[in-house]
């Protein structure tokens, strides 16, 4: 009987010319990073299952990946096992944490501000569907050290550079406060210790609209005046956003903040995109503690890229507050958009070496190194009875030129 060749679900197999356009995207996005002073660090898929279930992360703490005690350590001749018994790591759900232990497992090493790129596969054990998956890919950058909304500015500059340089733009970036939203949710009659458990309901607004919170709200037990309160003072700040988290907020430096990078990102943009203030913007991770950010577009249903700050998280492995800020381009998303709109890389040229099975195959490598080196992408490939057809999938796959070892002689394909 045959075994099921089928990945497992929520994962993908990528084929050749598939994997050529995600190459070059992640290339181009890295090196836009890079192009602003952020420097690329790897940190392990797995960690610690404390460290995890303890690291804020909203409702992803429902999707980890949990992975058994090995050896010794996995007993199961006990009686009443409970989970905690039975795990005591997961995969990642992002990179964040990750890279917060990181730094304060190496900030000897590190210099401040303290810019790292991270791009690699995290894992959610969540619903599939269109542009995503259980594994995939963020692209993240992050400046630790540096408390001024210098690091927001930044960050927002090289991210929309990285979207830029891979043909993305037309987008909208969103932008707001967690602290001008949990003024809000307090200044309606919400404890403050409340504030997470409604941020993660009102979070899902684009999804089931402000009925939909609402009957969340209502289902978790909150008191139906203070919602109804709530759901007012949102309505409130619909005529103007600003005007009306200024109302509210307790720290005026806050609204001007968020004006000052509203004014930056609009002035960077060159018209390829839109800064805006949303006050519905929440972003799920339960870490953030200040600005967070979105960028969506119209082309697919959710975002394309988010962060913010998150100036605890590192505090919690060093003991002491670090600023910190982050954003993450949505890597299988981007692709997926591009993908369907035809994106084609700018590859080097693909050519074909013809070769006779009486040929000094050495002598055909070293021909192929001469192309190489001119810059050519080269597919040595001996004539047989299947060429032709070898010949067409190869021209499917973008070669455009065939050129004979015998004669040197060249043929066009395109």
């Amino acid at each position: 009987m045959k075994m099921n060749a089928q990945p497992v679900r929520g994962t993908k197999d990528f084929l050749p010319k598939e994997m050529e356009i995600r190459d070059y995207i992640r290339h181009e996005i890295e090196e836009t990073y890079k192009s602003y002073g952020f420097q690329k660090i790897n940190t392990p898929i797995m960690e610690d299952i404390e460290r995890l279930n303890k690291s804020d992360g909203g409702e992803n703490l429902s999707m980890i990946f949990k992975l058994l005690k090995r050896g010794q350590k996995l007993d199961l001749s006990l009686s009443n096992l409970s989970e905690d018994d039975l795990v005591d790591s997961g995969l990642r759900y992002d990179l964040t944490m990750p890279l917060s232990r990181y730094f304060a497992n190496n900030r000897q090493f590190l210099n401040l501000p303290f810019k790292a790129i991270q791009i690699d596969k995290v894992f959610r054990a969540e619903r599939p569907q269109k542009g995503r998956f259980r594994e995939f890919y963020q692209c993240d950058i992050d400046i630790i050290g540096d408390s001024s909304i210098n690091a927001e500015m930044e960050l927002i500059a090289a991210t929309t550079s990285a979207l830029k340089a891979i043909g993305f733009k037309d987008f909208t970036l969103r932008i707001n406060d967690r602290r001008i939203l949990s003024d809000m949710i307090i200044a309606a009659g919400f404890a403050a210790e409340e504030v997470s458990s409604v941020c993660i309901s009102f979070d899902k607004l684009d999804k089931i609209g402000l009925e939909g919170v609402k009957a969340e709200l209502l289902e978790k037990g909150y008191d139906a005046e203070v919602i109804l309160k709530f759901m007012t003072i949102l309505n409130e700040a619909e005529d103007d956003a600003l005007k009306a988290a200024e109302k509210f907020c307790t720290n005026a430096e806050v609204v001007e903040n968020i004006k000052k990078v509203l004014n930056f990102a609009n002035a960077i943009s060159g018209g390829e995109f839109n800064a805006v203030y949303d006050k519905s913007l929440v972003r799920g991770m339960g870490y953030y503690t200040g600005q967070v950010f979105e960028i969506v577009s119209p082309k697919f249903g959710s975002s394309v890229a988010g962060g913010g700050r998150y100036d605890n998280m590192v505090g919690k492995f060093l003991g002491e507050s670090v600023p910190a800020v982050g954003f993450s381009i949505g890597f299988e998303r981007i692709t997926t958009i591009l993908a369907e709109e035809g994106y084609q890389p700018p590859l080097k040229e693909k050519v074909i070496l013809a070769y006779n099975g009486e040929d000094d195959f050495a002598d055909v490598v070293n021909k192929a190194r001469e192309l190489q080196a001119k810059g050519y992408l080269v597919t040595a490939l001996k004539r047989s009875k299947k060429f032709g057809k070898q010949v067409d999938a190869l021209v499917a796959s973008g070669a455009k030129k065939m050129i004979d070892f015998a004669s040197g002689s060249e043929k066009d394909l395109a």
